[in-house]
């Protein structure tokens, strides 16, 4: 990794500085949170929507198991969680008519379509598709946010939440890596968040090369790239001495 570092105008000088590429970043917990994009039924278990439209979700656990590292260390350094479901109301209102691009481009619309036995099982509020999955549910301090688009800033209370906490920094982890990760990344860089992207605590929707595209994109255009094991080492809390035997 690059040995050089950043720090925005806001960050303390004292802040925690993260291993990232292109460059290592100094991140406050105050100001910072971690993002859970899309950890549902829908996109990790086998007989959820990107399982039932053909997309390989048998590697997913491990990405399970480094987000919930993740949330681990978030909570005990202060940081706010936030966890995104996607989805729409059991009509699928929300969603769109034919009158909108997402009717014809939504996997799990036109799984529907093409599966009418399907029809309210998909991202349905409410079902079990929709659901966050047993391993990873939301703490009494985290924060949960309903989307019914790929990003996470579109229209929901994202923004307004972050601004009102005095939150700058984001820090991702959930599926897909290319579709839901780098829409509420890239549209976070437009509205002057600072992104970064954990690479074992995400998984694509499709080839790993997609994987490899959105890492590509987050360091070169619209953020950093770190892992896990970078964001624990940072944010963990400093060692107590032991006390000496008398």
């Amino acid at each position: 990794m690059n040995h050089s570092t950043i720090r925005a105008s806001f960050t303390p000088a004292t802040a925690p500085i993260l291993k990232a590429e292109p460059e290592s970043i100094q991140l406050d917990a105050k100001q910072t949170a971690l993002i859970v994009v899309d950890m549902q039924n829908a996109y990790t278990s086998l007989g959820g929507y990107l399982d039932l439209a053909g997309f390989d979700v048998s590697k997913t656990q491990p990405v399970v198991q480094q987000i919930q590292k993740a949330i681990d260390v978030a909570h005990a350094a202060g940081i706010q969680v936030i966890f995104f479901k996607n989805g729409w109301d059991a009509d699928y209102v929300e969603a769109g008519g034919e009158g909108s691009p997402n009717f014809h481009k939504s996997n799990a619309i036109k799984t529907m379509r093409k599966k009418p036995e399907l029809q309210g099982k998909l991202l349905s509020k409410g079902g079990w598709d929709y659901e966050l999955i047993d391993e990873l549910q939301p703490a009494p301090q985290d924060i949960v946010i309903e989307k019914p688009r790929y990003s996470g800033f579109f229209h929901t209370q994202l923004d307004s939440i972050l601004r009102a906490k005095g939150i700058r920094n984001l820090v991702f982890t959930g599926i897909a890596t290319n579709v839901c990760v780098e829409s509420t990344l890239r549209d976070g860089f437009f509205l002057e968040y600072f992104g970064v992207l954990l690479d074992d605590a995400c998984y694509q929707a499709g080839p790993v090369e997609a994987h490899e595209a959105t890492l590509f994109n987050v360091k070169t255009f619209f953020g950093w790239v770190s892992d896990t094991q970078s964001f624990a080492e940072s944010f963990a809390p400093v060692a107590q001495p032991k006390a000496e035997a008398v």
